[in-house]
């Protein structure tokens, strides 16, 4: 029992410390570029490949969506509620969730939290990550993007061993 209660104690500080880097990261980033750039300019990284372009996003993730307001606001809120709640569910129910499961969630949920800051703040997320073949984007897009893929894939993974 000491042992699930350990697991479950490194679980949570991995979780509360992943989410919290995100955020940080994410801020921290943003505040730059912005300080950085204006609203459209752009500083080529490696020419015609990756620039550094400062954009506002009034929709989700890409740019689709756009000026939808409050929409973008209240489904963050749900997701991080949910996200929150499946953690913490699976905790105190001694339900089977690895580590890969807890550091996926926890950078959704640091994504998640990182944009819908600049949504309440600016009414618009900062982007400013710019490969020119893919919309601009941002720390929290790519914890989430990453976040999801791990969580897809290990989802694959189970499937495959029913």
């Amino acid at each position: 029992m000491r042992d699930a209660q350990r697991q479950s104690t490194v679980d949570i500080f991995l979780c509360v410390l992943i989410t919290i880097a995100i955020i940080a990261v994410d801020r921290i980033t943003k505040i730059f570029f912005s300080g950085l750039l204006n609203f459209g300019e752009s500083i080529p990284v490696i020419d015609h490949i990756f620039h550094f372009t400062l954009v506002h996003n009034t929709g989700i993730a890409f740019g689709l969506f756009k000026d939808q307001g409050f929409v973008f606001i209240i489904i963050p809120i749900i997701a991080i509620i949910l996200l929150i709640f499946n953690i913490y569910y699976y905790r105190q129910n001694n339900s089977f969730l690895n580590r890969s499961y807890i550091i996926a969630f926890s950078l959704i949920l640091g994504g998640a939290i990182g944009n819908l800051i600049d949504r309440m703040t600016y009414g618009y997320v900062v982007d400013f990550l710019d490969f020119r073949i893919w919309p601009v984007f941002n720390i929290a897009d790519s914890a989430i993007t990453i976040g999801a893929i791990v969580i897809g894939w290990k989802c694959i993974q189970l499937s495959g061993k029913k």
